[in-house]
């Protein structure tokens, strides 16, 4: 009696494949004919500067993230316990690297505040924007993308913030092209929301 329910779960389950397949892999295939990447809506113009001092400049530094995202694929949650990936989507760069240039760039638009991204920003800082990117990428179940931040800005005096920022595109098809496009208006999104948080007076508490 159990060869035949072992069968049909198998039949379920290449027919979910199935239906999948032109979406989204669980890896291998041939590599892509292009790279993808993020690129900032709010950008300052060339041959703007700024002068400032280590007391109000902002040090911004890539975020952590789950091994699902820290990868060049964009990650598929198909249900709660299985993760796919777009099939012909690849990042030129692991994207919380690509998230933290829009998010420093943006706040440099937005804010005119002195920022700094570099690979070590902790040297010429005393302000730091932290965090962890939850969520980056494209959930099956809703046809939407996700970019959820948890961001934690410290600064003098043992200050430490903490606030959650998400947007969410709904109705895009589990494609390379729709799919990386929705991505990076979500991160611009995301990156304003963070700006406009920073440019906030910092809570000094009870």
């Amino acid at each position: 009696m159990r060869k035949p329910m072992m069968f049909c779960r198998r039949l379920v389950l290449l027919g979910c494949a199935s239906a999948l397949a032109g979406c989204v892999s669980l890896g291998g295939g041939e590599p892509p004919s292009s790279l993808l990447t993020l690129t900032a809506e709010a950008s300052v113009p060339p041959g703007s500067a700024h002068i400032g001092t280590q007391a109000d400049t902002l040090a911004v530094h890539v975020p952590e993230t789950s091994a699902s995202i820290d990868v060049l694929r964009i990650p598929v949650q198909v249900d709660d316990a299985t993760i796919a990936y777009v099939t012909d989507a690849v990042w030129v760069e692991k994207p919380a690297r690509l998230f933290r240039r829009v998010v420093a760039e943006t706040i440099r638009a937005e804010t005119g505040q002195f920022v700094i991204d570099g690979d070590d920003p902790s040297l010429f800082a005393d302000i730091h924007l932290r965090g962890t990117l939850r969520e980056f990428g494209y959930d099956a179940r809703s046809s939407s993308v996700v970019v959820r931040f948890d961001a934690i800005r410290t600064g003098e005096g043992g200050m430490v913030e903490t606030r959650r920022f998400e947007a969410v595109e709904q109705g895009i098809l589990a494609q390379a092209a729709p799919v990386s496009s929705a991505l990076n208006r979500a991160a611009n999104d995301v990156a304003r929301q963070v700006a406009a948080w920073l440019s906030e007076t910092p809570d000094p508490g009870p």
